[in-house]
């Protein structure tokens, strides 16, 4: 049923118009201002109609209510005796759907009425498309974790806006896609998405790669050629990795940012910078600031607006989405019937700590499928280091060492681990890092420390 709130000091209009419209209309009547304009704000109508009636406000003052409410994505339908040209048209300008007379004709309430709820829906449905249009070029961002929405959440924000974007996040949890996404989501969708890795470009020749050169700029040069920048375009230019660029690149770099134009190496006439500037790093920036390795004022200049990417041990929730994703990829890649993955497997999958983070999951699953004889993945199937660590976990957790070179081995292991947690000051977490294991093996080791080992590292816990 169509939602319509009505404005009015004629409190005889409700139930002329109830009458003409039920039962398809649910009409409600609103004689205050103040409250009217709540209602309009909370949306909670389909349709707005406003009674403007001369003996009880000015032209100026309907104008003013009217340019209030405007601001809602509901269509207001005016209600006046005064029905000039000029006042209808300021009245739609103002945004107002349509304009009829005061007292209204039924008829022709009934058509406007039935025009105004076709917009509505014809608006809701654009709504719909649009969501759906975003979440296809989010289709690679795979994940329904609180933390993944957020990182979606962002990327539909800042998709349209001519702002540098500044993505972080560990290497492997897809800052790349993220990217991506935001290109493709975007104004820019049709025009070109450039992604240069910084720190894969010899320092020397970082300038001439990002902003071209002419003929005989440096040795070795045969002619003119265009760089990164230009070939973006009025598209989008990727920078990935910009923590491990020199000190004299981003200054550089930074007048770039601030100027909007650079020029070849060896020219001196400036080119206007037309792409869209987005950023990568997996390092902590505002550390290499405080170290003086990154510039502050390039820093402040690139962290406008931050998207940290977050790593995969902290949304566990979308492994198995992930997996079976990689799983239907390589399946199809390799010809193989491999259709799902088995809950043993998956819950190894689930308790591992993934340092690699998603690449490093990609890859695991890929090398599965080429290992597996059958239609689905088991524990057996995965990399060794699962393996090691399924060993490991079905090992008394309070074992007594012995002198046989496996004791020895566990000794040396535990040994290390409760050094790690000593120097890390208790915290487990870095020293699963430092020694680069998953927590959960941190965690089955320190189990099997004697006696004494383990009062020490939890006393330093």
């Amino acid at each position: 049923m169509t939602k319509l709130a009505l404005y009015s000091q004629d409190l005889k209009l409700l139930p002329l118009l109830t009458s003409a419209l039920k039962p398809q209309v649910d009409l409600s009547l609103e004689s205050d201002k103040e409250r009217f304009k709540e209602f309009a704000a909370r949306a909670e109508a389909d349709i707005l109609v406003v009674d403007f009636d001369c003996n009880h406000s000015s032209f100026d003052e309907q104008l003013a209510f009217l340019g209030e409410i405007a601001d809602s994505s509901i269509p207001i339908v005016v209600m006046t005796d005064d029905l000039r040209r000029s006042t209808t048209t300021e009245f739609l300008l103002r945004g107002a759907y349509d304009c009829i007379g005061k007292p209204p004709s039924l008829p022709e309430f009934k058509v406007v009425v039935r025009r105004a709820c076709e917009q509505t829906a014809l608006k809701k449905e654009l709504e719909r498309m649009r969501h759906a249009e975003s979440l296809r070029h989010c289709d690679q961002l795979i994940g329904t974790s609180g933390r993944s929405q957020v990182v979606y959440d962002l990327v539909r924000r800042v998709a349209n806006l001519n702002a540098t974007v500044l993505i972080s996040g560990e290497s492997g949890t897809g800052k790349e896609l993220v990217a991506n996404a935001i290109h493709n989501l975007g104004n820019r969708a049709a025009l070109p998405f450039v992604p240069v890795s910084c720190g894969a470009i010899p320092e020397s020749l970082i300038e001439a790669e990002l902003f071209g050169h002419e003929k005989g700029a440096f040795t070795g040069t045969n002619g003119s050629r265009a760089g990164y920048m230009e070939k973006a375009g009025e598209g989008t230019l990727f920078l990935d990795e910009i923590g491990e660029l020199s000190l004299n690149t981003q200054v550089k770099l930074l007048r770039v940012l601030q100027q909007k134009e650079f020029c070849r190496l060896g020219s001196s006439k400036p080119i206007p910078l037309k792409a869209r500037i987005l950023l990568a790093t997996h390092r902590d920036l505002q550390q290499m600031v405080e170290a003086g390795t990154f510039r502050s004022d390039l820093f402040f200049r690139v962290n406008v607006m931050q998207i940290h990417v977050p790593a995969l041990r902290d949304r566990t929730e979308d492994i198995p989405k992930l997996a079976r994703h990689f799983l239907n990829k390589y399946s199809k890649e390799y010809e193989k019937p491999v259709i799902d993955i088995r809950p043993n497997a998956m819950e190894l999958l689930v308790a591992y700590e993934w340092p690699g983070n998603v690449r490093e999951l990609e890859n695991a699953i890929q090398g599965a499928v080429i290992m597996t004889d059958g239609d689905s993945i088991a524990r057996s199937d995965l990399p060794a280091r699962f393996q090691i660590e399924e060993n490991e976990a079905n090992d008394s957790p309070h074992e007594v060492f012995g002198d046989t070179f496996c004791d020895l081995l566990n000794q040396y292991k535990v040994g290390l681990v409760n050094q790690a947690v000593v120097e890390c000051h208790g915290n487990k977490t870095l020293a699963a890092r430092r020694l680069v294991v998953s927590r959960a093996y941190l965690h089955r080791l320190l189990r099997r420390v004697p006696e004494p080992l383990q009062e020490a590292a939890e006393g330093a816990a």
